[in-house]
């Protein structure tokens, strides 16, 4: 069996917040494997940044544990720290410094660096690292941030928010780089909230709900395993009844009654024997995207109210 990169044991961090204990994670029992793109996601609150900077040893657990590549990441924090790349959500650089200034200094902090791969980094990411990084706009830090995480080609990457203020075409870029990453056998591990981004280059992805661990499945078995959206196209006018066949929720019919839209969870085998006095000309199906899947375990049915931001976001 291979070993976990990274191993989290029973997880948890409470902060004292004036005279309350606040529970920003619980129990957290989450592995991920050498080679892999590894999603985490949740809205701001949810426990993503805390957990990072618990692996990072910037913060100690109240209780649990964690290791990353077999070492634990308190003890051993400092040969650990020379095997990661880490982009925090909040970059903080030396402002009066260019870019190529910065690279420099923190290549000198970890032992040397390859120049040609800096620059081929830089050219791809469109970053002038002759310009003071004072003068950077919010993406160009971000490029700078993504640099200097990836300029030594490190064991595994963490990365928070890695494409925040990034446009499309340089998120497309942080794609290539993280598939290509993963090809050289490395591992990353990152959060977002642009989960079309999560759904296209991630191997696994966890669900992480105030504080707590909701899900930990391959991108393709979440979006397979809860629900899926069904087009029925009938001869006929649909049954009024479609609403209450077990199973099926969110019904749209067309205005002739011919074409119904709907969500369904569990076995067709319902559905069919509702209609079974219809002639069905067609039907269609689409698997549930990983927003869709994400939103469920933030909206009312999870007594949760959905932040309408965080729609805007991810859908």
């Amino acid at each position: 069996m291979v070993t976990p990169l990274i191993q989290t044991e029973s997880l948890s961090k409470v902060y004292r917040v004036g005279r309350k204990d606040v529970r920003a994670l619980y129990d957290l029992n989450l592995s991920v494997q050498p080679g892999e793109i590894f999603g985490y996601l949740g809205p701001n609150g949810a426990g993503k940044t805390t957990t990072i900077r618990l692996l990072l040893d910037i913060i100690r657990p109240t209780s649990g544990r964690a290791s990353i590549l077999g070492m634990n990441v308190h003890t051993d924090s400092v040969p650990l720290h020379r095997q990661i790349g880490f982009l925090p959500g909040e970059l903080n650089l030396w402002k009066n410094l260019t870019g190529l200034q910065v690279v420099q200094y923190i290549g000198r902090v970890r032992g040397g660096v390859d120049k040609a791969y800096v620059h081929n980094l830089a050219e791809r990411l469109q970053l002038d690292l002759g310009v003071r990084v004072r003068s950077y706009s919010t993406g160009n830090k971000r490029k700078l941030g993504l640099v200097l995480a990836l300029m030594n080609k490190p064991d595994l990457l963490i990365l928070d928010e890695p494409t925040s203020g990034l446009d499309p075409l340089m998120q497309q870029t942080f794609n290539e780089l993280m598939l290509e990453t993963r090809a050289e056998g490395r591992t990353v591990f990152l959060s977002s909230h642009l989960l079309s981004e999560v759904q296209a280059i991630c191997d696994r992805v966890a669900i992480l709900r105030s504080g707590q661990l909701q899900a930990v499945e391959t991108v393709y078995d979440l979006t397979h395993r809860d629900f899926q959206w069904v087009t029925l196209k009938l001869r006929e006018a649909a049954p009024g009844h479609i609403a209450s066949v077990p199973g099926v929720t969110d019904v749209t019919i067309s205005a002739e009654g011919r074409q119904v839209d709907l969500r369904l969870s569990g076995d067709f085998d319902p559905l069919l024997r509702a209609l079974q006095d219809h002639y069905i000309v067609e039907l269609n199906t689409r698997a549930a995207t990983l927003e869709e899947i994400f939103l469920t375990f933030y909206s009312a049915r999870n007594n949760t109210v959905v932040d309408e931001s965080l729609k805007e976001r991810v859908l």
